[in-house]
Order: structure tokens, then sequence, then C-alpha cells
């Protein structure tokens, strides 16, 4: 038998046999995630699918219910959805992550949600980010989740890997985030499609688990089912932290001899890169659109919201106050991060600076709520789209970048090389 991809391995633990790529396979769900904004379909697609069967999922424990994208509720129609879910986790026994705890993405493998070596579904497609903790993590659509929720299975395609071999060292300021522009750029928007991207190499294995987390997000922005960094001690530690005594068993890798597509990179020339309207495979260096004037810069969402994102903005930004005629809106992904945020310093050096600094949710990303555009104006953001319409107005432009970029672009007011500042 050849050799198989962490991919195949994590499928095959899945449904108790061999999985190849390209095969259908009926597998077990380890762990599966809605919010509130996917979550209202999947429960009334649920009970349809239970009423002649009973009424409980098929195990509470495995579920997580998180409000994110409309948190706090910015209408009476959010308000009704998320009291319909309060009742529905109450009613099943399913931990409910409220207003104010954070992104999904961000909590599920904060609050010991993720284990490496698991199969996970998540009602939203930048679920493939848990792949930072070597775990096999999809997003499906809610009528698919509806299923999970009754019985804990779901069908799947198996997909193929294309393995992004990386080397070198990232110089300074530049980011995790430029490294998965640059990748979104080269294979472009559907150049991955259902394909799992594999990220291997000595820079990945110098990443911490929050850089990790940003390429994986962005594996959906190929096209990708899913991304994924083989588990290594640093995430035995981070897992370990959140599930006490926790020890990875075995090492979960692919096998020198499994079938993949190579593509191999050298990043120690890389520069800053941004994403430009209205594609994130629109990729540019960012000399090349360096000086366009920018009304917001958001630092924050599910790719760019963690404390250490916070660091790099902070240390960047110093005493320094942001440009006139430009908002600044940082929003820390989770509680958790919030308050290392807070205890660090860096609120207050936000604020000081003119920032606005909101509680943890999604934000602006998705046009939910806090600083959506008007017509005309472009924003530079951390998030993972820049679709037209994406954060409000058709008419409105969005830039994507990294933490770097986007503080150097606040203090400027316009878009700029954060090694320039």
């Amino acid at each position: 038998m050849s050799g198989r991809t962490i991919s195949e391995k994590i499928f095959s633990k899945a449904i108790g046999g061999v999985a190849k790529a390209g095969e259908f396979a009926f597998a077990n769900v380890d762990r599966a995630m809605i919010n509130d904004i996917t979550g209202l379909l999947a429960i009334e697609s649920f009970r349809q699918i239970v009423s002649d069967c009973g009424n409980g999922v098929w195990d509470p424990k495995k579920i997580a219910i998180i409000f994110d994208h409309q948190a706090p509720a910015n209408s009476l129609e959010a308000a009704n959805n998320h009291a319909l879910l309060r009742r529905f986790a109450k009613e099943q026994g399913i931990v409910n992550y409220d207003v104010g705890d954070g992104v999904c993405h961000q909590v599920m493998p904060e609050k010991g949600h993720v284990i490496p070596g698991e199969l996970i579904v998540g009602a939203d497609s930048h679920t493939c980010a848990y792949g930072a903790l070597g775990t096999f993590a999809t997003g499906v659509g809610s009528t698919d989740m509806a299923s999970v929720f009754a019985t804990g299975k779901l069908w799947f395609k198996i997909p193929g890997t294309i393995r992004f071999d990386i080397s070198g060292k990232l110089q300074d300021r530049i980011c995790s985030k430029d490294l998965i522009l640059r990748l979104i750029g080269d294979v472009g928007a559907s150049g991955a499609v259902y394909q799992a991207c594999e990220y291997v190499g000595p820079t990945m294995r110098d990443m911490g688990i929050s850089d990790r987390m940003t390429v994986c997000n962005m594996a959906i922005e190929m096209g990708a089912t899913t991304g994924i960094v083989e588990p290594d001690a640093k995430t035995e530690a981070y897992v370990r932290e959140r599930i006490p005594g926790f020890i990875l068993k075995e090492p979960l890798r692919s096998d020198e001899d499994a079938t993949y597509e190579l593509r191999e990179y050298d990043v120690s020339d890389l520069g800053p890169q941004v994403a430009c309207p209205h594609g994130v495979d629109n990729v540019k260096s960012v000399r090349d659109v360096e000086g366009i004037k920018v009304d917001q810069v958001f630092i924050g969402s599910c790719t760019n919201g963690r404390f250490e994102d916070m660091r790099i903005a902070a240390n960047i930004l110093g005493d320094r106050s942001i440009a006139e005629g430009t908002r600044l809106l940082i929003i820390p992904a989770s509680r958790e991060e919030y308050v290392k945020t807070l205890k660090a310093g860096y609120v207050e050096r936000f604020i000081d600076a003119g920032a606005i600094v909101e509680a943890p949710c999604c934000g602006p990303c998705m046009g939910g709520l806090f600083g959506i555009l008007g017509d005309g104006e472009r924003c530079l953001s951390t998030s993972n789209r820049n679709f037209r319409g994406r954060m409000g107005s058709a008419n409105a432009e969005i830039y994507l970048g990294s933490p770097a970029t986007a503080i150097a672009s606040a203090i400027k007011g316009r878009i700029t090389d954060p090694r320039s500042v």
C-alpha cells in the first residue's frame, strides 16, 4: 500500500478503514460548530430530520454554539436569532459561547475543542483555521450540519493534497499574513479547489500557533477544503494549556511516499503583500500600491485578531497617533486575547493614538457591525476577504494586509510599507 497524507490518515481513522484521495466516505465527525449566522438554518433542518426519531443531537459534548458575527445583536432579527440559539443550547445541553466570548475560529481551539488528528466541521468556511493544530477541519453548509447534529456522520470526498514546502526566515516586519497572501496570489482563488493545503518546512516549524492559524485560516481563499500543519511540540504545548495532561501520542505527518502536488518557496526575500480589490488572489507587493489613501484600517478577525497581532501593531505604533482623517478600528478575536492585550497596556496605547477598540466579535469583516464602509470609502484590513460589498457598500474598496502593514497605513493615512515607518 502506498503512503498516505495527513488528511488521508485522519479520514482513515474517521471511517475505520483506509481512505484515499478521490474516494467518497461516510465519516464519523469528532466535533461540530455553528455560529449565530449559520445556526438558525442548521437547527430548523435538524428539527425536520429528527421529528420522527427523537429530539436529541448525537452528542451535545461534541458541539459548540458561538455568537460572533452579529454580537452584540445589531437588529431585532439578530436578537431573536440569539434567543432561539440560547434556548436550543440549553435544551440540548450544548455549550454556548455568548456575546463577548469571541470569534468562533479563535474560541474553538482556545477552549480546547480542537485536538490533533480529529475531523472537525463548522458551519463557516474559515473552519480550516483549526488545521494549525494538526486537525482536518472544514466548513460545511447549514443543512449538512443538521445531518451531523442528528447522526454524528457526514459524506465527504477525500481531498488530494498540495504540499507547500516553505523555507527561509521572514524578515523584520514581514508576517505570516504576507506569506499566505503570496501563496494565494500564486495559486489563485480556484487553484486548490477540493484540495488540502499542507504547510511544511523550516519556516512553518519556526512559526508559533498564532501564525500557523493565520496561514491555515486562508486556505479556503485558494478554494481548498482545509489547511493543515503537522502537529509538533508547539502544538502539544498549546493544547495541554487547554486540556491538562494532553499528550501527542504519536507523530502525525504525511508519509514520504504519499501522493501530493509539491510547491516550494523560499521566503527569505519576501516583502509585504497586499490583496487588492476585489479578489483575495489579486495580490501585489505593497510597494506597487503604496500611497493609496485609506479611510479606515481594521486590525482583527479570526485571521489576525490575536495578541501576537496586537503586539506587532503596538510595537510599530509606539507613542505616535493615527493620521487625521483615518479611522483605526481594533477588535481582539476573543475575551482571552482582549485581556492579554489589555494587561500588556496596548489597549490604552491604541486609544491614546486615536483608535477605537471594540469587544471581541467579527466586527466589520463580513459587514455585520462596527465599521461598515460607505460609498467610495477605502479600508486596509487584516481580515480574510475583500469581495465587493463584503464590509458594507458595494462601492467601497477593501485591501488586505498584515498587522504590520495595517498599523503603518493607519499612521500615514495611506497604504504604507511597514519597513518605512
